[in-house]
Parts: structure tokens; C-alpha cells; sequence
């Protein structure tokens, strides 16, 4: 089974989640890190039993997983991040290449240089070698979700599909957009990366195959985005549209007013995170930030410490 998703981080720990909870427990390398409240040091007693509470879990997460098979050759990630930015190209290019660079040199210049080739190099193997696979007719099985960049990836990858010579069924996995556990926790998660290697095999019931007219439509879909060559695609609802670049403005607006005083840019990028859950990455939130500092609805107070990522920085709200 040829398996595609769109996240490091998944691909990751589904390479993991195709044979964990297969044979006996074996328990490996486990931390912890415990930080009480009133700020005092943690006792030797209370290490210990966060270790054994630890490892408890480990055990029954192994015990209860369900290995969906298959080896880390099988699974090929396409990090594309391709709700964002120019995707004019029939295939990834330049632009893209240009697109990652600017995305990743938020970190560093020397960052972006040491990621971007790697990516765009794995893309193109793995195009190949899945085009190569697929002539056999091997099942084609894509893991995406709502979350912007699974989303397009996944009518990009439809296209690709009608470029084979040949292929077999294809398959996907939507992730459920949330869970409910046996004790009554709610679980939302916003993409395949936040899936632990025990519980890929959880979903595998929930895939469905999709017919020739799918596909096509899917592919269709992707064309006329690709036309459009909107700065951003987002699922709008149920459909997924080109958008403005100020899409998502007004989350990052709201929290800004509720700021009272200068405030650190990074901690106001965690609030939104973590208030409305939209899987946009803290990139983008900077970018549009930076932009807000260009129109001077925002001004610089501190600018980030030498080396470290620009919304190290502190900003409040012009006069």
C-alpha cells in the first residue's frame, strides 16, 4: 500500500504506527517534565510516580494499538504547504521553491537554504517512485483533513494521479474533525500530525475508495484554483476556494484588542493558536503581522534578540 500525506510530522509517526503495538512491549526511552504551579522543585517521590504514570501509558497505548502494516518505504510525505502562495506551476518548481524559502527564512537564511532543496528534491523522487509503483497497479492510500495544507494537498494529488500511465484503487482517510473517549474527553485535532504512532491503525476503517469520476473532479478543482492563483485555498463552506491574503486577519485583530499595553508577538500568535484551532501555520500569522507593522496599525517596542525568529519581538498598537 502506497501511503501519501502532506506533514512531516505524520509521515513520521506513521512510519512508527506501522508496526507499533506488534509483539511484546518492549519500553524504551521515556522522560518526563513536571513544573508545579506554585513554581517549587518537584520531590524525588513525585518524579518517580510521574515516570511510572508515564510508562503506564506507554504500555497500554502500545497494547492498544492496532499496527496497520506496511514498511517506512511505503509512506511519501509532500510538505508542499500549498494553501499558501503561487501554485501556477503543472508541477512544483521554482515557485514553490521560492515560496518554502521565504516561509522557512523566518527561522534563518541558513535554515531555509538547508530545508527547501531537501524538500523539493524528496517530492520529485517520490513522484517518481510512486508513478514506477503504481503501473503495478499497487493501492494508493492518502491521509488528509481540513486543515488547509492536507486539504490541497490532497486535489494536488488527484492530478497527479491522472498523470500515471496506470494505478490501482485509491483511498482515503478524512480525519474525523473530532473523537469522543470512553471517558467522555472531546478530542479535536486540526491534522495528521497530531496522530501518536498508536493510533493510525484506529482510523483505517474510516477510509473509503474513490471512483474515476472523483478523482477527475478533485483534479478539476485544483486546475482552476491553480488558475486563480489566489494567495491563499481554505475550505469555505464545504468547498474549497481561493481567498484573500487577509483571510484570517480578523482572528489575529481580535486578539490585538484584547491586548492592553505593548505585548510580545509570540505569545499573541500562541493565543490564536490555541483559542481557534484552524491549522494555519505561526508563519503566516507573522507574515500578516508584519504587514499590520507596514500599514502602522502596529509598531515595533523591541525588536527580537540577534539569531532568534522575528516575532521574538515586543509590538503595541499605534497612537
Amino acid at each position: 500500500m502506497i501511503e501519501i500525506v502532506f506533514n512531516e510530522s505524520a509521515a513520521g509517526s506513521l512510519k512508527i504506527g506501522q508496526s507499533y503495538g506488534k509483539g511484546k512491549y518492549r519500553c524504551g526511552v521515556i522522560s518526563v517534565f513536571i513544573k508545579k504551579i506554585d513554581g517549587s522543585e518537584p520531590t524525588e517521590e513525585e518524579k518517580e510516580a510521574a515516570l511510572q504514570e508515564a510508562k503506564e501509558k506507554d504500555r497500554l497505548a502500545w497494547e492498544s494499538a492496532i499496527p496497520i502494516g506496511g514498511n517506512p518505504g511505503d509512506v511519501f510525505c509532500f510538505a508542499l504547504a500549498l494553501s499558501m502562495g503561487d501554485v501556477s506551476e503543472d508541477k512544483p518548481g521554482e515557485k514553490r521553491k521560492q515560496m518554502l524559502s521565504s516561509f522557512y527564512s523566518i527561522y534563518s537564511e541558513e535554515h531555509a537554504k538547508e530545508i527547501v532543496p531537501g524538500i523539493m528534491d524528496a517530492v520529485k523522487k517520490n513522484l517518481e517512485t510512486i508513478r514506477e509503483r503504481s503501473v503495478n497497479l499497487e493501492p494508493i492510500r492518502i491521509w488528509y483533513s481540513d486543515q488547509p495544507d492536507e486539504l490541497c494537498g490532497m486535489y494536488w494529488f488527484m492530478g497527479q494521479i491522472l498523470k500515471m500511465a496506470a494505478h490501482g484503487p485509491v483511498y482515503v482517510v478524512k480525519l474525523p474533525d473530532w473523537e469522543e473517549r470512553n471517558s467522555g474527553e472531546i478530542i479535536h485535532r486540526t491534522g495528521w500530525g497530531e496522530i501518536a504512532p498508536a493510533e493510525w491503525g484506529r482510523f483505517v476503517p474510516l477510509q473509503r475508495e474513490l471512483s474515476p469520476v472523483f478523482i477527475k473532479e478533485c483534479a478539476s478543482v485544483w486546475k482552476s484554483l491553480q488558475t486563480e492563483n489566489a494567495p491563499l485555498r481554505a475550505m469555505i463552506n464545504g468547498k474549497l476556494v481561493s481567498m484573500p491574503a487577509n483571510l484570517y486577519d480578523d482572528f489575529i485583530l481580535r486578539e490585538i484588542e484584547a491586548e492592553e499595553g505593548a505585548f510580545w508577538e509570540a505569545r499573541l500568535i500562541g493565543k490564536i493558536f490555541g483559542k481557534y484551532q484552524i491549522g494555519i501555520n505561526d508563519v503566516w500569522y507573522s507574515f500578516r503581522i508584519d504587514e499590520m507593522i507596514k500599514t502602522g496599525y502596529l509598531e515595533i517596542v523591541e525588536e527580537a534578540p540577534d539569531k532568534d525568529v522575528p516575532y521574538r519581538r515586543k509590538l503595541k498598537k499605534s497612537s
